[in-house]
């Protein structure tokens, strides 16, 4: 990444998502080798109506001061589809698909994305975040931690070894 080089963070806009959603795609691919690429998540499927449309989604994007999409991280209602963990009634969303570009990694990208999505999981009312990585996505666990996430708990979704957390977040200043 070129020093002090100016990026911008955003809310991705309807027109946007024909770039957003091959973008989000091809990280998935590269992360996640053993799933079938042609079996696109849920929440892609519905991306609008998860990400855009719904009062508490939201999906940001990073960009350089020339436009190019850099990084991106969504909230989507969050849907119980895991009854083993005690989630209860307070308002939450989860976090999901915090992309960074390798070559502006370890620049705070990831971290101003965030932190913008929580302010606006502020101005939506939102309680909680919730969000579940995996032990071999490098750093994330670690990550997550730093941003004051507490593991819920661990255990295997499908195959995959799962780190659920959650995140409660004070109201709006």
């Amino acid at each position: 990444m070129k020093n002090h080089e100016e990026i911008t963070i955003s809310l991705v806009q309807d027109y946007q998502v024909f770039e957003v959603l091959p973008y989000v795609m091809e990280f998935r691919r590269q992360l996640y080798p053993l799933l079938d690429p042609l079996i696109v998540p849920k929440d892609l499927v519905n991306f609008e109506q998860n990400y855009l449309q719904s009062h508490t989604g939201a999906f940001l994007q990073a960009r350089t001061a020339n436009g190019k999409l850099i990084g991106v991280i969504g909230m989507m209602p969050f849907d119980y589809r895991f009854p083993h963990l005690d989630i209860d009634e307070r308002t939450t969303v989860e976090v999901a698909r915090l992309f960074v570009n390798p070559e502006y990694r370890r620049a705070g990208i990831a971290t101003r994305l965030f932190q913008e999505l929580v302010k606006t999981a502020q101005q939506k009312n939102i309680q909680r975040l919730y969000l579940h990585t995996h032990p071999f996505l490098q750093g994330a666990y670690e990550y997550w931690l730093k941003q004051d996430f507490k593991l819920l708990k661990s255990c295997y979704e499908g195959t995959y070894p799962t780190l659920h957390m959650e995140l409660m977040i004070p109201a709006e200043q």
